[in-house]
């Protein structure tokens, strides 16, 4: 019985602590006068949380402001210097890996390019090992303050694989797509990344870190639910519902680039047919370019062959758009439309915004007639209640949001380090300065 207390004391102490963190850290600067109605917590136990806090370098004060009559208040906030996070985006192209601290602020970031070599397990490994060395290295980090890696990754994440040397089960994920078929990916990351066995590792599909870092930082903040967009060579989404602090938000990674909008269509990488992705990914685009006689250099990859297709449609006011690039990003806008009708039927969300490097760069162009066929496809009722907007973080956001996977962990825990193994539970928002350094203008 008594060591049933023992952990009831400490489970609350460690819930009290989560929800100044969070709070601060979400809707920070705040006084401690402020902190008591938002967490729901006595003076006393504000106090002491606060107290504990900043004794062990994870809170800061913010300045002072004045108060009706009484003494000046002191704000405070989550110290930036108090951890280090580590992001990674196993994208299409590139491997991407950013070291930041607990602002989100960008410490450091190196890229590894994957043209030549494709989705080789054993080489993208290598990346993230050497990738995760030269930030640290870069910018002078000692691996021991680091609260967590996150990676998005392409394919469906499955979290408890087989068990490894350690006793441990780790996420392997399933990407049929890059040919990766039941890949132990943590299990092959813990034993290739030099940091201390502590560090945990946060995998998840790489649409769901660009979900959770538009909803935290960029256009669904506020949404009580939000479908996000991902496209890229590929394509995918994500749907989140409930509010940002909300212990019951729940966010779903969707295939989304694999459903059908053309019978008897092209042939998807994936290897069934008329799938969206084979249609509005820029790997089917640059096919499609290319199939149309498209002028295309020699070797072009994705994103070059995109920026030709663009280029080609809208030349600028001396040229003469050509009709056949024109005539492919409209059925790419239609296709696109009507499975982002599939989202508003389905899910019914407030809010749908376009992310993805790829989603970038149509977008701008793209995005009225986008909205026009989704409003075509759409039920009238759940279209009205929609808005298709472009996310906002630009294309770092994959990055940002694999970043988010520990912090989250870190906050849900009350400020308490890491312990070895264990995934967590991602909270919800943060601060408006995050949003932006990362914003991209919408035009």
């Amino acid at each position: 019985m008594a060591e049933r207390n023992r952990r009831t004391v400490r489970d609350l102490r460690r819930g009290n602590r989560a929800r100044v963190l969070q709070r601060l850290y979400f809707d920070g600067p705040l006084s401690r006068q402020e902190l008591g109605p938002v967490t729901g917590l006595s003076s006393g136990s504000i106090s002491n949380v606060v107290a504990e806090l900043s004794a062990e370098g994870l809170l800061e004060e913010a300045g002072v402001v004045d108060s009706d009559g009484g003494r000046p208040r002191t704000l405070l906030r989550v110290a930036p210097d108090g951890g280090l996070l580590v992001g990674i985006d196993i994208g299409e192209t590139r491997v991407r890996v950013e070291l930041f601290d607990l602002s989100l602020t960008e410490l450091a970031r190196t890229e590894r390019l994957l043209a030549q070599h494709g989705y080789d397990v054993e080489r993208i490994v290598a990346h993230v090992r050497t990738g995760v060395a030269d930030v640290l290295r870069d910018a002078g980090a000692d691996p021991r303050r680091l609260l967590g890696i996150g990676i998005g990754v392409p394919g469906i994440i499955e979290r408890d694989g087989p068990e490894g040397p350690d006793g441990t089960r780790g996420a392997v994920v399933h990407g049929q797509t890059i040919g990766w078929r039941a890949v132990p990916f943590e299990q092959l990351l813990r034993e290739a990344v030099d940091v201390p066995p502590e560090v945990p590792l946060f995998i998840d599909n790489g649409a769901k870190t660009l979900g959770q870092a538009e909803m935290w930082f960029g256009g669904g903040r506020g949404a009580g639910a939000a479908a996000i967009a991902l496209i890229g060579s590929g394509v995918g989404a994500c749907v989140d519902h409930g509010d940002i602090l909300d212990e019951d938000r729940t966010s779903l990674a969707l295939e989304w680039g694999h459903t059908t909008v053309q019978l008897r269509g092209r042939r998807c990488r994936c290897g069934s047919i008329g799938c969206l992705e084979a249609y509005a990914g820029a790997e089917a685009l640059r096919e499609r370019w290319r199939e149309a006689g498209g002028p295309l250099p020699e070797g072009a990859d994705d994103e070059t062959a995109l920026a030709a297709l663009l280029a080609a449609a809208y030349p600028g006011r001396r040229g003469t758009p050509d009709p056949v690039a024109l005539a492919l990003l409209d059925e790419t806008a239609e296709c696109l439309g009507a499975a982002l009708a599939d989202l508003v039927n389905l899910f019914l969300p407030e809010r749908i915004l376009i992310g993805g490097w790829a989603g970038l760069l149509l977008g701008p162009r793209l995005l009225p007639e986008i909205r026009r066929y989704a409003n075509e496809y759409a039920l009238r009722h759940a279209a009205a209640r929609t808005t298709i907007e472009m996310g906002r973080l630009g294309p770092d956001a994959v990055t940002v949001g694999a970043a988010t996977l520990p912090l989250a962990d870190f906050l849900t825990r009350g400020g308490s380090r890491p312990e070895a193994g264990g995934p967590g539970t991602p909270p919800r928002t943060a601060f408006e300065a995050v949003r932006e350094r990362h914003r991209t203008p919408v035009n």
